[in-house]
């Protein structure tokens, strides 16, 4: 024979201990009540077994007066591992009886077991076998498959509530023997137990029954609220959809608006460049006749006059980059609905959540504010560029009437020429003080024309503004659409979530159903309960031969329980049925039961 390792041995003791205690402890806590005290015999045994099987295996630490080998130390390391049991421990540490890591250990234990947490606590020990290791022996029970199959034990303990009062006990004094009387029993009471057992699996299925139908309304009332809710953030956002369309038609008039008023302002530009152009024509024209009829008394005044003509052609050549400069401003506007088309087909496939379509909303509505007083702004400034540009027409209309002038004073000059060549030698101061206006006159020209250069680039700036603004509103528009398909897409979910919610408010009615079902059969379990317990059952071992007729029972004559009196009777001798006082549906009753009950019956009517 191979001998077995003795430490082995021990803790298949202590684990065969640790079943028979927590089994014997939920058997009579069943039979005797959920609420369990103190003083509780196998309540005191648990925490026994318990205590040897924690100290199993513990390491003996050394200090300088004595040794030391206590369980308080790994029970501390589940508040590290576990934070619920920071509460656990703070407590023990503050009861005022406890002097000794042995006492307060004890306490710690019957917290956890009146938390129902002790099977949570300890699976963190096991599984941290690294930490344990310090504490335990590496044969200990703690570090073997002995401990994970006794925490699993534990979870049963759940069902029991215990209320133990750990301020007056001396759990620092306490002896722990494990009392083995309690655990070796008779056959009568492992009847009786069979008996409470299936007494108190029926209870518990009506406890597990009732929770299930407290979760069932709690989840009913969740989805209730929850349903309100996103009724309430359609109706919303509804709300909000609405105020963007109209904004949204608001902002297109006035597009329109902006766009025609634009159109208009480029035709005023264009027809006064026309204007300007054919003026500076006729005068180039007229300055060519007068060179040719000139004689070489006035080389002077034709110098001048080739001056006059070079700035003109810069004129010319300034309104030639004008026009090139349009044609790049209309090539860049295309290049610019490129990049915004291309940032559109970029920003369709953004898609926001729930909570930032909200975002978004307000800051829309306040973007939408802020165009508001930005086209207000540009009014005033389109009504300021108005007031320009008639200042401008003005301004040209002096200097056509100022070219006539000059044209006049030129025809005269000429026909003084033509009369006067003679007395041109004597009337020569005279020429030349019209020489002099003619040159304040040219200076005043170039002035003009100067004004006329910064108005046009002033004009050109505010376009330019313009177009930036409509591009800015385009975009707006743009967001404003994909706005409008996130919130039809949101219409979708909130119809399938209603889908949803129809379907569980269906499940929810069919558990209601089964559970009114369940409980009408757990009651007509209690009252043939009740009505059994006045009687006296006969065992089916003690029971061989039918009491009326006899016979011996086999697999073919079955035995029988009367309802009335507990014999057993063959199926001959008990296929009556009749509905007792103890119970409204109908019975078996044995032949001799159903004749005494009918003649009762019989002496009772009138």
């Amino acid at each position: 024979m191979a001998t077995k390792d003795p430490t082995a041995v021990e803790r298949a003791n202590l684990l065969n201990m640790a079943k028979l205690s927590i089994k014997g402890l939920i058997e009579s806590a069943l039979s005797f009540g959920r609420t369990l005290d103190s003083d509780y015999p196998p309540l005191q045994q648990f925490f026994v077994v318990m205590e040897h099987c924690l100290k199993h295996g513990l390491k003996v630490r050394k200090s300088f007066l004595s040794y030391n080998k206590t369980i308080w130390g790994p029970l501390e390391l589940v508040e590290k591992l576990y934070p619920e049991a920071e509460e656990i421990g703070a407590s023990v540490r503050d009861l005022p009886g406890l002097k000794t890591p042995l006492g307060r250990a004890r306490a710690w234990l019957r917290l956890a077991l009146m938390q129902k947490k002790m099977a949570d606590y300890l699976r963190c020990l096991i599984i941290q076998r690294d930490l344990l290791s310090e504490f335990y022996e590496y044969h200990a029970l703690m570090m073997e498959e002995e401990g994970a199959v006794i925490v699993g034990l534990l979870v049963g303990l759940n069902v029991i509530d215990a209320n133990l009062c750990v301020k007056g006990e001396d759990l620092d004094s306490q002896v722990g023997v494990i009392d083995f009387s309690m655990y070796l029993k008779n056959e009568e009471d492992i009847g009786n137990k069979e008996r409470n057992v299936q007494i108190a699996a029926i209870l518990d299925q009506k406890n597990y029954v009732e929770e299930l139908n407290r979760q069932l309304n709690s989840t009913v009332s969740s989805l209730h609220s929850r349903v309100d809710s996103l009724e309430k953030s359609n109706t919303k956002l509804i709300e909000e959809l609405a105020i963007a369309k109209n904004n949204i038609i608001k902002l297109q008039e006035e597009n329109h608006q902006l766009r025609s008023e634009n159109k208009m302002i480029l035709m005023k530009t264009q027809q006064h460049l026309e204007v300007t152009k054919v003026d500076v024509e006729t005068e180039l024209q007229t300055y060519k006749h007068s060179r040719q009829g000139l004689d070489e008394m006035y080389n002077d005044a034709r110098r001048q006059l080739r001056d006059e003509s070079q700035l003109r052609q810069d004129v010319e050549n300034e309104l030639s980059v004008q026009v090139s400069m349009k044609h790049e401003i209309e090539l860049a506007m295309k290049l610019l609905e490129k990049d915004i088309h291309e940032k559109q087909d970029t920003l369709i496939g953004l898609r926001q959540q729930l909570e930032e379509v909200k975002a978004i909303n307000i800051e829309m509505y306040r973007k939408l504010q802020g165009c508001e007083d930005g086209l207000k702004e540009k009014n005033e400034i389109i009504a300021r560029l108005e007031e320009k540009t008639n200042k401008i027409t003005v301004a040209m209309r002096q200097l056509e009437q100022r070219l006539q002038q000059a044209e006049k004073a030129q025809m005269e000059a000429e026909d003084e020429d033509e009369k006067y060549l003679q007395e041109c030698l004597s009337q020569s101061d005279s020429l030349q003080k019209q020489i002099s206006q003619k040159e304040k006159q040219l200076i005043q020209l170039e002035t003009d024309l100067k004004i006329e250069k910064e108005w046009r680039q002033t004009l050109q700036e505010d376009l330019q503004k313009e177009k930036d603004a409509l591009s800015h509103l385009r975009n707006e528009t743009q967001q404003i659409t994909n706005l409008k398909k996130e919130f039809l897409n949101l219409q979708d979910e909130n119809q399938q979530l209603k889908k949803i919610y129809r379907e569980q408010e269906q499940a929810l009615q069919e558990l209601g159903n089964k559970l009114s079902e369940s409980k009408l059969k757990i009651e007509d379990i209690k009252e043939a309960n009740k009505a059994l317990q006045g009687l006296v059952w006969l065992k089916d071992k003690e029971a061989t031969h039918c009491k009326l007729c006899e016979k011996e029972f086999s697999l073919s004559k079955r035995k029988h329980h009367c309802r009335n009196c507990g014999e057993i009777f063959c199926n001959a001798c008990s296929d009556n049925e009749l509905p007792l006082p103890s119970s409204p549906k109908p019975v078996r009753v044995c032949d001799s039961c159903h004749a005494l009950l009918i003649q009762r019956c019989s002496s009772n009517l009138p």
